[in-house]
């Protein structure tokens, strides 16, 4: 590394200045001389714009807002379109694309060009796009757009070079593909309706050509009225009229009968060479009245496909047409084959839907093998091979927003083994009822790209879900799936809703999550204000009794008043805070140690045998409890060190930590106590207030009353010394004499930086989470308040040094602050082994370290090279087999650090976009 010279910049600056002065003279006196700027040249920047880059990779998740698919049958790739202009191209698992009209208008329709390797779209704007899907990155090659007539629907037949587009107006232009210029045909609503209606037949809602004539076209218009058109001849052939509103029009393959589905909910069957009335009409769920009435009003049915088999009944396929009567049933998709019937129920309402058939060919059997059904929030495909039309497991990461995610972390340089373990884990899990068949979209190709190191996302989720992503390719792919509410009692008495006020809309969600690569061990914050610790194990275990630890945090700033009646002299504000462990021995319960009996969980746990599978296994639950009738408050930090053993976690209220080894809250304190004497802020007292109400989310700091012996009791009397803790409360404290103003990098060591991530001044990042917690600057707003609401948002564990003087490092907790404030925890550990079993572990606070502007959001050190320095850790183990002590020891001990961001930063990862345009088929 290349030395720097603080005299030499100094020197510099002196002569820079100089010059500048002189210069400045001579500009004066003589305006005519112009002075250019001076290059500097004592520093040289080495790090450039260049060097910094951000480029879209890949989107992940569901189409947000799908309103129109189309699929190639003989490159066996999927399309959506979204109302955003965006384009989703699906194929084989690993293959997926994301491109995005620049206009922002919704797609409207979809057509392929079916094995060319080309896509055209129909936007809302009116314009129409052929998309190149042969290249690396699909691009737009044309664009068409009519500018008097709005388009409601395209037709392109298989292999042709005519796109037919139906109009608002009635009209049907034609566009030749391979120019993509408009021709001379265009087909007027007037000239294919003629006598058969005085009045507009409306929008053009279908078009398509007979299977067995491509000069035959047949229209259908909203109002009821669908012609056969002659193309060559110009006119039309036949006219068919219908009372009710048409929605499509689908073909027999042999083309003399086509289906039409209408706004009444039937369906009516017509003979190409018969004009007068439909050869049969349908109501697939409206019942069939008696003395030949006509059948009751259905929804209407939005769209139907009617395709043949070669051995057996045809299958007719249709989406809506429920009966009005079966009021909050969920949207279903009606599959029809001969006699029978079978209606499927989706989760969201129906976009629309495609058979997949074996032949592209509309003029032969189809043999339909599956139904894509694309939903608002969801992409189904049904095998109608099987008996009971099972659904395909979709291999897409779509499921990603399944429950909505409410926290995410990402982890590269992983372990090489760990991929492997969650993904055996996960494949153990039970997936019942799909299909045994392949995921039939199985068109394009990845090329062969090489990935340096493995890179996995962990998402929470708000029904409670954990989620593993192998996020080493291009297209994540969920390892294994964690539900964290099994651990939790589901059913809730009237009496105990009240409790869970805080989170009822989703008392599981996940809002924090902690992970430890190398340990496997996992820790889980909900919004609930509970905190679960997992273990990683392969074989499946049975938990008798859940662990469970109940920490009281509540803060309360209280004068003391004097034997006069005034306010006395001012001590340090005490929370009122403590633990109730529940052990083996006895169940976890909810009832209180306290004398007001107000200690009560928000979430139950349960008290029932909890049969644990492969995977992560609850070790621990440490729950948040109702203290005066005040929720607890949501947490808002989290941090977990295998090597040490110990779960960190803070919120508005102060800082616990937890020994999840020996099941026990090792520190339970305010966020005041943690300055010590050195509290900058300088709190007067205030007189007490009532108990507020309870509120949901953050609340307030509570102001509640608390009996002379709990205010008066540390929470650490029982886990510190008596006479460090003495030491603590009388200013004489590790940090007490540690100025404010200590810089790290030059006091502490020179090859160790604490580096610190704020928001910008102004920004709160605790706006989102409740608006009571707002650091307003309004005058309204004493200072006292302000000063009160300081959360602890960030964590870090090191081994590092905590005040002036220390030769060696030693294990440390640094916590940063709403208001800017950077402590020091120094903890003290047993040995490893089995005295790490018994003997406590102390901490014991060491004073203000740094104090700057802003929220202190995420902390870390860094080493001389300036890489990054994670924590210590411990290797895994697997816990449900019994080691001896020799191994297990051995197990303990902290291992070496990796820095996965220098690691990252020297690879090269080889990114390959997909390949669509795969011509493997021919007839």
């Amino acid at each position: 590394m290349k030395k720097f010279n603080i005299r030499k910049v100094l020197d510099g600056l002196k002569e820079a200045s100089s010059s500048s002065s002189s210069s400045s003279a001579i500009s004066s006196s003589n305006p005519l001389v112009q002075v250019g700027p001076q290059e500097n040249h004592l520093v040289q920047e080495q790090l450039q714009s260049e060097h910094f880059q951000l480029c879209k990779t890949v989107r992940h998740g569901f189409p947000y807002q799908p309103s129109s698919m189309a699929f190639d049958p003989v490159q066996k790739i999927l399309a959506i379109g979204t109302q955003s202009g965006a384009l989703r191209l699906f194929g084989r698992p690993g293959v997926e694309c994301y491109c995005q009209h620049e206009s922002g208008a919704a797609v409207i329709q979809l057509q392929f060009l079916i094995n060319e390797g080309a896509l055209v779209s129909a936007l809302a704007d009116d314009t129409v796009h052929l998309w190149n899907l042969r290249q690396k990155r699909p691009a737009i090659l044309h664009s068409l757009k009519f500018s008097r007539e709005r388009i409601t629907f395209c037709h392109l037949p298989f292999q042709s070079k005519w796109l037919y587009i139906g109009t608002e107006r009635g009209n049907i232009h034609i566009v030749n593909v391979e120019s993509f210029m408009l021709s001379g045909y265009v087909i007027m609503w007037n000239k294919a309706i003629e006598l058969s209606s005085k009045a507009h037949p409306g929008p053009v809602v279908h078009i398509s050509d007979n299977p067995m004539d491509e000069g035959k076209l047949i229209i259908g218009f909203e109002s009821g009225i669908v012609v056969l058109w002659d193309l060559k001849s110009k006119k039309a052939d036949y006219r068919y009229t219908y009372d009710e509103a048409i929605h499509s029009v689908a073909w027999h393959h042999e083309g003399k009968q086509f289906v039409c589905s209408h706004s009444d909910g039937t369906l009516t069957i017509w003979n190409v060479r018969g004009q007068g009335k439909p050869i049969q009409t349908i109501t697939p769920h409206g019942k069939q009245p008696k003395d030949g009435k006509k059948p009751e009003p259905c929804k209407p049915i939005l769209k139907v496909e009617y395709k043949t088999t070669r051995i057996g009944e045809p299958f007719i396929i249709l989406s809506g047409g429920l009966s009005y009567d079966t009021a909050g049933r969920r949207p279903c998709l009606t599959v029809m084959h001969g006699k029978s019937t079978a209606v499927l129920e989706m989760d969201y309402p129906i976009v629309d839907f495609l058979t997949l058939c074996e032949t592209p060919y509309p003029n032969d059997f189809q043999e339909p093998y599956a139904v894509v059904v694309l939903l608002e929030k969801d992409l189904v495909v049904i095998d109608l091979a099987q008996n009971g039309y099972p659904i395909f497991e979709n291999p897409y990461p779509l499921t990603i927003h399944e429950s909505p995610v409410t926290c995410c972390e990402y982890f590269a340089d992983c372990p090489v083994d760990l991929i492997p373990a969650l993904y055996s884990v996960g494949s153990r899990q039970k997936r019942q009822g799909y299909s045994k068949k392949e995921w039939p979209i199985s068109g394009g190709n990845w090329g062969q790209g090489t990935q340096s190191y493995p890179e996995i996302i962990i998402t929470g989720h708000a029904d409670g879900t954990v989620k593993f992503w192998d996020a080493s390719a291009i297209m994540l792919q969920v390892l294994y799936k964690l539900k964290t509410a099994k651990v939790f009692d589901r059913s809730r008495s009237k009496e105990d809703k009240g409790s869970a006020e805080a989170s009822d809309e989703d008392p599981f969600a996940i809002q924090l999550m902690a992970w430890c690569a190398e340990s496997r061990m996992l820790c889980v914050a909900g919004v609930s204000a509970n905190i679960i610790v997992y273990r990683f194990s392969k074989l499946e275990v049975t938990t008798e009794v859940v662990q469970l630890l109940e920490v009281r945090m509540q803060y309360e700033l209280n004068d003391i008043e004097s034997p006069e009646g005034g306010v006395g002299e001012h001590t340090s504000a005490h929370p009122n805070l403590g633990a109730s462990p529940s052990g083996p021995s006895s169940h976890p319960n909810t009832s209180s140690n306290n004398s007001d009996g107000s200690n009560t969980p928000c979430l139950k746990v349960r008290s029932t045998p909890l049969k644990q599978s492969a995977g992560y296994q609850v070790d621990l639950v440490v729950q948040l409890v109702w203290v005066s009738g005040e929720p607890p408050q949501q947490i808002t930090s989290l941090a977990l060190n295998s090597s040490y053993g110990l779960v960190v976690f803070g919120n508005i209220n102060g800082v616990a930590v937890v020994d999840y080894i020996q099941k026990t809250v090792v520190l339970n304190l305010g966020t005041l106590e943690l300055y010590g004497s050195n509290d900058p802020y300088q709190r007067q007292p205030r007189s007490p207030r009532r108990s507020r109400q309870p509120s949901g989310g953050l609340c307030d700091i509570n102001e509640g009353s608390a009996t002379s012996e709990d205010r008066c009791k540390s929470p650490t009397s029982v886990l510190m010394p008596n006479s460090n803790l003495q030491q603590f409360y009388n200013g004489g404290g590790r940090g007490a004499k540690m100025s404010r103003k200590l810089s790290l990098p030059t006091e502490l060591k020179p090859d160790l930086v604490l580096l610190s991530v704020c928001p910008p001044r102004g920004a709160n990042p605790l706006d989102h989470r409740d608006n009571s917690f707002s650091r307003s600057r309004s005058s309204s707003v004493t200072s006292i308040d302000k000063e009160a609401k300081e959360a602890v948002l960030s964590f870090q564990f090191c081994d590092s040094y905590t005040r002036k003087g220390d030769g060696a490092s030693a294990p440390c907790l640094f916590v940063g602050t709403s208001q800017g404030t950077v402590l020091a925890l120094a903890l003290t550990l047993p040995p490893p082994g089995e005295q790490r079993q018994l003997q406590p572990v102390i901490l014991s606070t060491t004073g203000m370290l740094i104090r700057l502007k802003g929220s202190i959001l995420r902390l870390a050190f860094l080493d001389a090279a300036g890489s990054v320095l994670p924590p210590s850790y411990d290797p895994w183990f697997e816990p449900n087999i019994s080691a001896d002590g020799e191994e297990r020891e051995k197990r303990s001990r902290p291992r070496s650090f990796r820095c996965p961001a220098r690691r990252a930063s020297t690879s090269t990862v080889s990114r390959r976009p997909p390949s669509f345009y795969v011509p493997t088929w021919s007839r």
